[in-house]
């Protein structure tokens, strides 16, 4: 199973979007890789958002 983090899942993120610039993929593999690519960067973003709000609690203690 892959590392639940930020890194990872924009990278798992930038390789779906490598797949979807591919010409030869066909239209049900093109949605089914948006959808994951979504679902990474929403990931992704909630990690970003709970470091932020991390950082700022830290901040002001």
């Amino acid at each position: 199973m892959a590392e639940e983090n930020f890194e990872s899942k924009l990278d798992s993120a930038k390789e779906i979007l490598e797949k979807l610039m591919n010409p030869e993929i066909t239209l049900q593999e093109s949605v089914e890789a948006y959808e994951k690519g979504m679902s990474e960067l929403s990931k992704a973003q909630k990690i970003l958002e709970d470091a932020v709000i991390k950082i700022t609690e830290i901040k002001e203690k």
